[in-house]
């Protein structure tokens, strides 16, 4: 797809609110997923680390 102008782009023939609507919402979930991962491997590393002082003593 070629485009004259910039313009004709963001407005993407009309679709525009669904074209930008599904990238955000698509980074949104992505961001969440990414978010969550993180913060369940950091407990993840905690318990690990509470497991191994434990058998140290």
């Amino acid at each position: 797809m070629n485009f004259e102008t910039i313009t004709a782009f963001l407005e993407m023939g009309g679709y525009a609110i669904y074209v930008f609507a599904s990238y955000g919402l698509t980074a949104l979930t992505l961001g969440g997923l990414l978010l969550a991962e993180s913060r369940r491997h950091r407990a993840w590393l905690r318990r690990q680390g509470s497991v191994q002082r434990s058998e140290e003593t």
